[in-house]
């Protein structure tokens, strides 16, 4: 699934490439989409503005209309000069925004909806979510606060609530736990005030340079590969401690956790 980073990055590639420009055409197979389309056109509005919240995408369009989309597990924005040949096949494309100088596609996004300005501040899951990481007024006494309200859940299941702090997807959720040298199954009632500090600190760290620098990463290295400590290095040896670097599951979602367990030692092993 696309992180904040990724998204925060989309938003900026398409606010270059479209705010300020009229739509010359308007394009997408969701019937919801394309009803608002056909009484009252995107064609001829501008574009205003494009911006990212947590993992959410709001592109807004004058005359009171934002169209809001999701990446989930696959989804991508790409953008062409107008008239360029597209990099992925034409059956994946689910929207198309086009301005005189450049088309935006949205490639097997699942998500998209427009949204009048009342009907954005009242959207459940926008109002929801909690303090981005990656947006310059990131409230770290909010996200602390929420992230101790959260008991006995482990820590890296809380990190991946987006209504605990928005923007932390499962990369950044091993990579920031390792960095802070927590166990990722520690229950929220064993960290305290100051590892909690130092998480959210990390996690804003990495993830603006990680938006500074175009590609994730979470350690200096010239090797593509060599970027991650331990995100994807299940059964490798760990790059600090040469430790093997253990994998699992969890939560609804199934998704794979990657630790340390020498340099992320479990609560009991710290007696």
């Amino acid at each position: 699934m696309p992180e904040g980073d990724t998204i925060f990055l989309a938003a900026a590639t398409l606010r270059r490439a479209l705010v300020g420009g009229t739509v010359t055409r308007f394009e997408s197979v969701f019937p919801k989409l394309t009803r608002v389309d056909a009484d009252h056109p995107i064609a001829g509005r501008t574009i205003d503005a494009v911006t990212a919240r947590g993992k959410h995408l709001l592109i807004a369009f004058s005359g009171d209309l934002t169209l809001r989309t999701h990446m989930r597990m696959n989804g991508v924005w790409h953008v062409y000069p107008s008239g360029a040949r597209w990099r992925r096949p034409a059956r994946d494309m689910r929207i198309v925004i086009e301005t005189a100088r450049a088309a935006a596609v949205a490639f097997s996004v699942p998500v998209a909806e427009f949204l009048t300005a009342r009907e954005l501040a009242r959207h459940v899951q926008l109002r929801s979510l909690g303090p981005d990481l990656l947006a310059d007024d990131f409230d770290a006494a909010d996200a602390a606060r929420r992230m101790r309200a959260q008991g006995e859940v482990a820590i890296a299941d809380v990190l991946l609530s987006q209504h605990v702090v928005a923007g932390i997807g499962n990369v950044f959720k091993s990579e920031v736990l390792f960095l802070s040298r927590i166990n990722p199954f520690t229950p929220m009632s064993a960290v305290s005030d100051t590892a909690i500090e130092d998480v959210l600190a990390i996690a804003r760290r990495v993830m603006r340079a990680s938006v500074r620098i175009g590609t994730r990463t979470t350690r200096s290295s010239l090797d593509p590969g060599g970027r991650l400590w331990v995100y994807g290095r299940g059964g490798r040896p760990c790059r600090r401690c040469g430790t093997l670097i253990q994998t699992k599951k969890t939560g609804d979602a199934a998704r794979i956790t990657y630790w340390c367990p020498h340099c992320q030692p479990a609560a009991e092993s710290l007696a």
